[in-house]
């Protein structure tokens, strides 16, 4: 059960968190959704694909991916999303698409956005659809170390919202 790994590590670290069972979901505001958390602090996993090697990012269930920025943050016009074939091996005691935010056990780099990080608490996958891990923020940085920027936008906004993609000029 991949939860199991994440829990042993969280717990050599003492680390307090909870694990929240919930009925099958595939996208993370439907998690979110289910399980009562703001889609802000529901952090979604999406591997990327930089120059052929592969990078976690980490971002708020509302927010999506701004590939233009990860091009300028990493240098290269070479960023995608990853496909399920690219990445699957990287996480073979997960379920495709549950994978948690911790890179760091998975050797891979950890990309946070940095609207996630001005939460006290998040929440995630735990490797399965059905199982999630809510936790402090403080503690999730402490151990995984990833490198935040700013590289996401919300899918859904309101005017004069200081995260909208868009500039109001």
């Amino acid at each position: 059960m991949p939860v199991k790994k994440l829990k042993a590590f969280l717990d050599e670290n003492n680390v307090k968190y909870i694990v929240i069972r919930h009925s099958s979901a595939f996208t993370a505001q439907e998690i979110a959704a289910k399980s009562h958390t703001s889609g802000k602090e529901f952090a979604k996993t999406v591997i990327v694909n930089v120059d052929g090697k592969m990078a976690m990012t980490v971002l708020p269930a509302s927010y999506q991916v701004d590939f233009e920025l990860l091009k300028d943050i990493f240098g290269t016009p070479h960023v995608s999303l990853a496909n399920e074939a690219e990445f699957q091996r990287f996480f073979p005691d997960c379920e495709i698409g549950a994978m948690p935010p911790f890179g760091n056990l998975y050797d891979m780099e950890v990309f946070v956005a940095e609207t996630l990080a001005e939460d006290e608490e998040i929440a995630f996958n735990a490797g399965t659809h059905t199982e999630m891990i809510k936790m402090s923020y403080a503690d999730f940085e402490r151990l995984v170390e990833p490198r935040v920027f700013k590289f996401s936008w919300k899918t859904v906004s309101m005017p004069g919202d200081s995260s909208e993609r868009w500039a109001v000029e």
